[in-house]
């Protein structure tokens, strides 16, 4: 698998498995299949009510620890010095491990400052290799930055053909942040599965829509976590490093930047509103029925 290194010196596949919206009964089969056909990098959250799944998944796969690399995310309920820790006890706990490749922060809101400074605290003891954040747009992340002691090795946002990011990457690229995408394939929004330049290219390699956007994220530098509940799906999706794509092809991808979020806008006052509201997380089917109807319902229509 391809790899990328961290401002801090580790290596972390550049692309991994993501279980957002799978169901805590069937995330151990998904990631099973998953680390069947070849991924080594599975990205979770607290959030997603799965870790447990994950744990049990890689612990009976018979790969070694070492060979996997394991990402999960820290709830805003969770934030706070000290609660922050106890937190990261609870994953490491779940997903059966005594330490965590990469944990980030969720979401940009709440006790961010606080929750920050014990992932660093965890980082230093050795009990998570890396650290980063999610959804932190360059107010965000500069912001942290500069009030921080360790720079984010991890920014995980939406980034995909037609959400590319560009701005939001030289405010990352001056402080060594790597880019993660989620949404990578949009979930079908915006007719993603039938757009006529990525079927054009994908002509001319015998390549899929969806390996032509994959593989036009890895070579624009970032880290991809797509996700399928179908074990030939998944095979797909990683069968993107046998070729490569030309400045032409990269060029007229460039041009389907739509420059706009598909799913949630993080600066929106009302969808700040409804992040408080999703502070205490009680059970998997009513966050996840919270997050359906705030991305419009579309984002939980394609587990393929």
């Amino acid at each position: 698998m391809q790899t990328i290194k961290l401002n801090n010196g580790i290596e972390m596949p550049q692309m991994g498995y993501g279980v957002f919206q799978i169901t805590p009964e069937e995330c151990e089969r998904c990631v099973s299949d998953a680390l069947s056909v070849g991924y080594r990098m599975i990205d979770t959250a607290q959030a997603y009510w799965n870790e447990e799944g994950v744990g049990r998944a890689w612990k009976k796969s018979g790969i070694r620890r070492e060979d996997i690399f394991l990402v999960t995310k820290v709830w805003i309920s969770n934030y706070g010095e000290g609660q922050t820790l106890k937190s990261i006890e609870e994953s490491l706990r779940k997903l059966q491990t005594d330490y965590i490749d990469l944990m980030l922060l969720h979401q940009p809101f709440c006790d961010r400052y606080g929750a920050y400074r014990d992932l660093e605290k965890a980082y230093k003891s050795g009990k998570l290799r890396a650290i980063g954040v999610s959804n932190f747009y360059p107010d965000h992340l500069v912001d942290l930055v500069a009030n921080m002691e360790i720079v984010p090795m991890v920014n995980q946002v939406e980034t995909h053909v037609f959400n590319q990011q560009l701005e939001a990457k030289k405010y990352m690229e001056e402080t060594g942040t790597r880019i993660m995408s989620w949404g990578p394939l949009v979930e079908g929004k915006n007719n993603f599965f039938h757009n006529s330049t990525l079927a054009r290219i994908g002509e001319k390699y015998n390549k899929s829509v969806a390996q032509v956007a994959l593989r036009w994220l890895i070579q624009s530098g970032g880290i991809i976590i797509p996700k399928s509940t179908r074990k030939e799906r998944m095979a797909e999706y990683l069968n993107i490093f046998d070729f490569a794509l030309d400045a032409d092809d990269m060029a007229a991808i460039a041009l389907l930047d739509e420059k706009h979020s598909f799913f949630i806008d993080h600066h929106d006052g009302q969808m700040a509103k409804q992040f408080m509201e999703w502070r205490s997380l009680v059970e998997p089917a009513k966050y996840s029925q919270m997050i359906c109807g705030a991305f419009g319902g579309k984002i939980c229509q394609r587990n393929g």
